[in-house]
């Protein structure tokens, strides 16, 4: 199997390219930091030698760069089986004090990031030969922000919201072709955006079980589409 990953260098993308290297499949690896990503392919390459590395570094709130990177894609004419819509970042505040040109900030990179990578490939992902009934699954990492507003939330929230509804239309269209989408919507994870957090409580979730969640959806059969993947910290949201 051939699985792209954005947003791969680091939190949740690295743990799921963990997860899909370990069972020795292709990965194809995205991220705007190019030194960070070949770390990551480096350490992968030596925990999981059986699995195959690819990356290629790109700035993914650049329309042009995402297509540059959809087109080095194309033009290895894999079997794209997996898309997983990671990339994504996170900037606190309010509608009524954030600065000006959050808002812009966090659609290019939340909503249009996977809004232009899935539009260049999908021509290719709907020729691709069916395989056991199923052409491709594409994974978007929306967020408990997604359906639930919270303090703080600000243009992070609507850009979330928004990659929610680009994932419910894109299910829609796409059930005909036979590939399905999935939206992850995870409530705090450990990652770099919580800095120095003490998760000695095991607080909030780890970037390993939302890769857990992505790859087991990714294994049902084709009769089955995990539409939701809803995971929160045990105690409940912070």
């Amino acid at each position: 199997m051939n699985i792209v990953i954005t947003g791969a260098s680091r939190g949740i993308g690295k743990a799921t390219a963990a997860a899909f290297a370990a069972a020795g499949y292709s990965l194809y690896l995205c991220s705007k930091n190019e030194i960070a990503l070949q770390q990551t392919a480096d350490e992968l390459e030596q925990q999981f030698p059986q699995a195959k590395l690819f990356f290629k570094a790109a700035d993914l709130t650049s329309k042009h760069e995402t297509e540059l990177f959809a087109h080095w894609l194309l033009e290895k004419s894999i079997r794209i089986d997996i898309l997983v819509n990671n990339a994504g970042t996170y900037l606190p505040g309010g509608i009524l004090n954030e600065e000006d040109g959050v808002l812009e900030k966090m659609m290019d990179i939340n909503l249009y990031s996977a809004y232009h990578l899935t539009r260049n490939l999908l021509p290719a992902l709907i020729r691709q030969p069916l395989l056991q009934h199923t052409r491709a699954h594409i994974f978007n990492l929306c967020s408990i922000a997604s359906i639930q507003a919270y303090p703080n939330g600000g243009a992070y929230g609507i850009s979330k919201y928004a990659l929610y509804g680009f994932t419910k239309n894109l299910r829609e269209e796409l059930k005909q072709y036979h590939i399905k989408v999935t939206a992850v919507l995870p409530g705090a994870v450990l990652t770099d955006s919580w800095g120095d957090f003490d998760n000695s409580g095991h607080r909030i979730m780890a970037a390993g079980d939302i890769a857990t969640m992505i790859f087991t959806a990714a294994h049902l059969s084709p009769a089955a589409c995990v539409e939701d993947i809803l995971l929160r910290p045990q105690l409940g949201d912070l």
